[in-house]
């Protein structure tokens, strides 16, 4: 049976990203969970040593539940290229470097898809809920569709201003934010975790 989590809980996002933090935010909050981030509470990032979003999600989700005492949500999320292999992956976030240059992770990508005529995409999202005693739950969520270049819009963050997802005019970097927060990968996920936990 999955684990509940209670209107008035604190919840940690075993995250130092500010913009997965307000997306969260916005997320829970309808459910009365208060949400703080491992960066606001000053925890370190663990190694990410799985070969999937949903073990990576698992082992940070755990060392911040473990750390803080608290549950917590780690979301490990992707973007995924199929003229790559399904690259950059798990490694999406280290394909921007340390200094979390997008930019330069977004012109990485389109140079070595070259003139691949598949230009299809996915984000992928899994969310992991654990609690300080080593019980958790994984909710996974995926968005198809397709890569474009040069990169449109400035909302969003990450690959969104080259991922034009099935069905939209605009890329996650041109639509409103509140339209990706409710059809996104993560809100695909979070719609499970809610569902399970939350409702």
């Amino acid at each position: 049976m999955p684990r509940r989590l209670e209107p008035g809980s604190r919840l940690v996002l075993a995250s130092h990203n500010p913009g997965k933090l307000v997306e969260i935010r916005a997320l829970v909050a309808p459910h009365g969970i208060a949400v703080v981030s491992a960066g606001e509470l000053g925890l370190p990032e663990p190694e990410e040593p799985a070969p999937d979003f949903a073990g990576n999600a698992r082992i940070k989700a755990l060392a911040a539940a473990t750390a803080a005492g608290l549950p917590a949500l780690a979301d490990d999320s992707g973007f995924c290229v199929a003229a790559l292999g399904g690259a950059p992956g798990v490694l999406s976030a280290r394909w921007a470097g340390p200094a979390k240059d997008f930019a330069a992770a977004m012109a990485r990508v389109n140079d070595e898809m070259g003139t691949r005529p598949d230009r299809s995409s996915w984000f992928v999202s899994a969310l992991c809920l654990a609690w300080p005693d080593g019980h958790a739950e994984v909710f996974e969520g995926r968005v198809d569709g397709e890569c474009v270049w040069p990169p449109r819009g400035s909302a969003g963050f990450g690959y969104d201003p080259m991922f034009l997802p099935l069905g939209e005019s605009g890329t996650y970097g041109e639509i409103p934010p509140a339209r990706k927060a409710a059809t996104s990968h993560r809100a695909r996920a979070f719609a499970l975790l809610m569902a399970a936990c939350l409702g």
